[in-house]
């Protein structure tokens, strides 16, 4: 059944080259999804949780996403005060998990009919002027990473909503957050090292003060400490990129005692770099060294081999993000919480030669 006739036939038929078809109803999305349209009502409205199940609220998305149907909310905002417009305020435009972020909150946005401006901090991290007069009178709320929390004080002395993105739920000021399963996915990538039998480790820690990094660092030696025979041998800080990697891996490969047969990265940059700095020492890997990663950037399958790393859903999390401020929006904060992550195995991780 196509979709036209799923709508019940309100579609017109084309009659010429620049013919159209009629604007899509919520009826038209009812019928569509099987449901209601008080269903619809909610899901577009975006409070539906708690009144209709996940399954049913994805199907009344997917017809409205295939007719085309956007909600008149243009009285709705005029009595709130709205601008239907949200700002999302990244660390860096060339980052490729934040360019991933953005594009999961531009699709949730989307079905709201909410616009998405994006603002990264000039340098990457760090301060950031406001870009507005007044920024309440331009955006609706902000959704922003913790790596880019010093460029907020001045939107957040307009009392914006702000929802944090991969940060301290006790610790941020916000109306909510959205995080990825840090901290278990630091624990699972260990646990995979720990079963090939490595016990000698190395951490190449991201030189960033930002709670996404803390957690990582102490889940990693949380997870070591429980296991008698496995050492943390050194943590080398770096900057995020390939070459400071290298550098760091370098040190690491280099410094007095036993090496490390495992050297877990915080990030997939900064592990590239560590195959770098192993293969110029003479090292093969993963048979002589393993090297892990994180976030599963489009590089992990760039390098040879290709790498082990914790998938971060970057468009889940921007998508999550623009729910709940848009719940938070409408005074029904929906508590995002963590969203699951997973370990990608590749060929960068093997079993460990101990000596």
């Amino acid at each position: 059944m196509t979709e036209r006739e799923k709508a019940g036939g309100r579609w017109p038929t084309v009659r010429g080259a620049h013919a159209t078809p009629a604007r899509a109803t919520s009826r038209d999305v009812a019928r569509a999804a099987g449901v209601s349209q008080a269903t619809v009502s909610l899901v577009m409205g975006d409070k539906w949780r708690g009144r209709v199940s996940e399954q049913r609220a994805e199907a009344v998305r997917a017809a409205a996403r295939e007719l085309g149907y956007r909600p008149n909310l243009a009285a709705r905002d005029l009595r709130l005060g709205r601008t239907r417009t949200a700002l999302l305020v990244v660390p860096a435009l060339t980052n490729e998990f934040f360019a991933r972020v953005y594009a999961g909150a531009a699709r949730a946005a989307g079905e709201q009919g909410v616009g998405v401006l994006l603002y990264p901090s000039p340098e990457g991290v760090g301060p950031a002027r406001d870009p507005f007069a007044s920024a309440r009178s331009a955006i609706d709320g902000v959704i922003a990473s913790s790596m880019a929390v010093d460029a907020l004080a001045d939107l957040r002395a307009g009392g914006l909503p702000l929802v944090m993105l991969d940060s301290d739920p006790a610790g941020a000021d916000a109306s909510a957050t959205v995080n990825p399963a840090i901290a278990d996915g630091m624990r699972q990538i260990v646990g995979h090292l720990l079963d090939l039998g490595h016990r000698r480790f190395a951490h190449l820690a991201a030189d960033v003060d930002s709670w996404t990094f803390r957690v990582r660092a102490r889940a990693l030696e949380s997870a070591l400490r429980d296991v008698p025979d496995a050492v943390l041998v050194r943590t080398e800080p770096a900057a995020l990129n390939v070459d400071a990697g290298r550098a760091a891996a370098e040190r690491v490969l280099t410094a007095p005692g036993p090496r490390p047969t495992a050297l877990v990265c915080d990030d997939d940059m900064l592990a590239a770099g560590a195959c770098k700095a192993a293969r110029r020492s003479g090292l093969r890997v993963p048979a002589d060294l393993s090297v892990t990663g994180f976030t599963d950037l489009s590089l992990a399958t760039a390098v040879d081999p290709e790498l082990t790393t914790v998938r971060l859903p970057a468009e889940a999390v921007g998508e999550a993000g623009m729910r709940a401020l848009m719940a938070v929006l409408d005074g029904v904060p929906d508590g995002a919480g963590e969203l699951p992550v997973e370990v990608v195995v590749r060929g960068s991780s093997g079993v460990a030669v101990n000596r």
